[in-house]
């Protein structure tokens, strides 16, 4: 009889690691055994009790190997043929296929995407979340090989926010000779810029921390704004301006700063468009001030985006295989953390201690 331990949380910043019997795979669902699981900004917000999951298995952003298959699971979604040992990424949601949005194709926006991730860990098959040493891949779930260019600890984002902005970018249109600006240059402003930059745009990035600005060269930005630099908004407005030759083509919040939609609406051109992905909080306390006669009078496109056609997920693990090499993405973890040490990782996280944790389930604490 094998068993598996988890990271569960057991209140407002506080988890637990837990052990369960690990289960054998139904038809339709693999166990994955956990190899690299990022820490996301949204484990933290749901680690500090700003989130309606309280007893479940924390963390999403993941990769691992292949040890049991399901009955009937013989490819990865892609079509590739799967076998015990193979690395793969799930994407961390799940499609039913039944509700009124995957009925509309908006496969991530499914009424029922987490019911699975935000379970109890006590409930079977326990193995819900990240943070464990196994997981199980839901009938429901999509899940691709990993291509061997990609190595563990880049492959574990790439099933949340480089996916995600891939998804954002491209609902964009073409963005070869187009201004792009960025706003915020956190994990998934980096990743944004990256895509960007592969795509042909011209790409600024506001932010206003030296190291994340000296990041985002890094990652593909042709020019950045430092806020401490250009302090209002009209400031940056001028000097994105000077930059560019012209008011940007869009602009993507990826600040998660409520007042940075405004500063968006006010930066964009006439007939641009706006793209909201780093504001996911619906509390009132929140809400945020905007002027919606620039939304009317510049006939501005402003686009909400959460998650990503599951889909995109096998085309960002192209995309790193064919790109990666370009850009230091491995260098975004800068401390590496076993799941004993899962408590501590989230407390370094959320007082931004580390820049970017990994939970690495199979090694021992030190």
């Amino acid at each position: 009889m094998a068993y598996g331990r988890l990271a569960a949380m057991s209140g407002v910043r506080m988890t637990e690691i837990q052990e369960y019997e690990l289960p054998e795979p139904v038809e339709g669902q693999v166990l994955m055994r956990v190899s690299k699981a990022n820490v996301c900004g949204s484990d933290i917000h749901m680690w500090e009790g700003n989130h309606i999951f309280r007893d479940h298995v924390m963390g999403h952003e993941m990769t691992g190997v292949v040890e049991a298959l399901g009955d009937g699971v013989a490819t990865d979604s892609a079509g590739s043929p799967i076998s015990i040992g193979d690395r793969i990424v799930p994407v961390y949601y799940q499609t039913c296929q039944r509700c009124p949005n995957c009925l509309q194709g908006l496969f991530n926006i499914c009424e029922h995407g987490s019911d699975f991730q935000g379970a109890p860990a006590a409930r079977e098959p326990h193995f819900t979340g990240a943070f464990a040493t196994h997981y199980v891949v839901q009938r429901a779930q999509y899940f691709f090989k990993v291509p061997d260019e990609v190595p563990d600890t880049v492959a574990a984002g790439a099933n949340c926010g480089f996916a995600q902005m891939l998804y954002v970018l491209d609902q964009c249109g073409a963005l070869a000779d187009r201004t792009v600006v960025i706003q915020g240059a956190g994990g998934v402003g980096l990743f944004a810029a990256a895509i960007a930059s592969v795509s042909g745009a011209e790409v600024i990035v506001v932010d206003g921390v030296a190291d994340r600005l000296s990041d985002a060269e890094r990652f593909g930005a042709n020019h950045i704004v430092d806020m401490g630099e250009f302090p209002t908004v009209e400031d940056r407005r001028k000097r994105i301006v000077e930059l560019a030759g012209r008011e940007p083509d869009i602009v993507v919040e990826a600040a998660g700063v409520p007042v940075a939609l405004d500063e968006a609406i006010r930066l964009v051109r006439a007939g641009g468009e706006v793209v909201e992905v780093g504001n996911v909080s619906v509390s009132e306390e929140r809400a945020a001030a905007i002027l919606p006669g620039l939304i009317t009078r510049k006939c501005l496109t402003i686009r909400g985006t959460l998650r990503y056609q599951p889909w995109y997920l096998a085309r960002a693990l192209r995309l790193l295989a064919r790109e990666g090499h370009r850009f230091p993405f491995s260098s975004l973890t800068d401390r590496e953390y076993a799941l004993e040490e899962t408590q501590l990782a989230l407390e370094r996280a959320a007082n931004k201690q580390v820049a970017r944790a990994i939970i690495d389930p199979q090694r021992s604490a030190r």
